[in-house]
């Protein structure tokens, strides 16, 4: 099996895994967002807390190393992804699922603009095309508007996208340092909750046994997704496989339609035919170019 294919297997399960946290963030009910964030990385943090340590490589014989010039790209992955889960989770408890998917997926477009800036993988016309399009998509789900109350969570899902796409392309740059992806897993989770943590102390709302079910299991799905799209930009460029990321808003469509009968507006479904189009049309063109 080529790179390429793992890669997008990867990302297809991730996809999934992701769309089911979703999922069960929502079912969790009316708790802050950043509250279900420190949940989620803390599942994330355990599993590859565990992992790492069955590798031997926490106090074992192969002890855990960060490669030269890695530390820096892991604080930049975590900054992004900290920004991607607040920003995603906000979105989560106010939009219809598929809106908010799709508001992250803005991540692969993004993830192309900073890998030209960290790694000069360069941008050519039809890529960017892609991506001012998209952008111009994304404006029809956003819906901006001067009201910022009903605006915010368009907006803090816009920036999720944005922050999500940085982290991916530090990721592409952790790879090319040979950073172990269970080490980029844990050191995430460990930053984002650090983050969570003075949040946490001045407004923890008390769970239900049901609320902390729904949160662990959320937390699973995370850790299954971040692994998965670890794994999958370890193994192959964003340019050759983001367009796979897109079958998270089939999945968070299913979902939300049928957990809890949403259904997006018509702007929105048109601002998803334009971005996804843009997808299509980046993949194709860079296929046909590395033919």
């Amino acid at each position: 099996m080529s790179k390429t294919t793992k890669g997008i297997i990867c990302l297809i399960i991730s996809s999934f895994a992701f769309a089911a946290m979703a999922a069960f963030v929502r079912l969790a009910g009316d708790i802050n967002f950043i509250q279900k964030a420190f949940f989620r990385n803390t599942m994330s943090f355990l599993i590859a807390l565990v992992l790492l340590i069955k590798d031997g490589m926490i106090n074992g014989k192969d002890s855990l190393i960060i490669p030269k010039g890695a530390l820096l790209f892991l604080i930049f992955r975590s900054i992004g992804g900290s920004v991607g889960i607040f920003g995603n989770f906000y979105a989560i408890d106010h939009l219809v699922l598929s809106d908010a998917s799709i508001l992250n997926k803005m991540s692969p477009f993004f993830a192309i603009v900073f890998s030209y800036l960290l790694i000069k993988e360069k941008i050519k016309l039809v890529p960017l095309i892609a991506i001012i399009v998209a952008f111009l998509g994304s404006i029809l789900i956003v819906k901006p508007s001067f009201d910022f109350q009903a605006t915010l969570p368009t907006l803090a899902g816009f920036a999720g996208g944005i922050g999500a796409g940085f982290a991916y392309s530090c990721l592409r740059k952790l790879s090319l340092l040979k950073c172990n992806g269970k080490v980029v897993v844990l050191f995430f989770s460990a930053f984002s909750m650090l983050l969570s943590i003075p949040f946490m102390i001045v407004n923890f709302e008390p769970m239900t046994a049901y609320q902390v079910t729904m949160l662990v299991l959320a937390g699973c799905c995370a850790a299954a997704g971040q692994f998965g799209i670890t794994a999958a930009y370890f193994n192959a460029p964003a340019r050759e496989i983001s367009i796979y990321d897109y079958s998270q808003i089939i999945f968070s469509a299913a979902f939300g339609f049928f957990l809890f009968d949403q259904l997006p507006d018509v702007y929105s479904v048109i601002g998803y035919v334009i971005i996804i189009s843009m997808a299509i049309l980046n993949f194709v063109y860079n296929k046909k170019k590395a033919e």
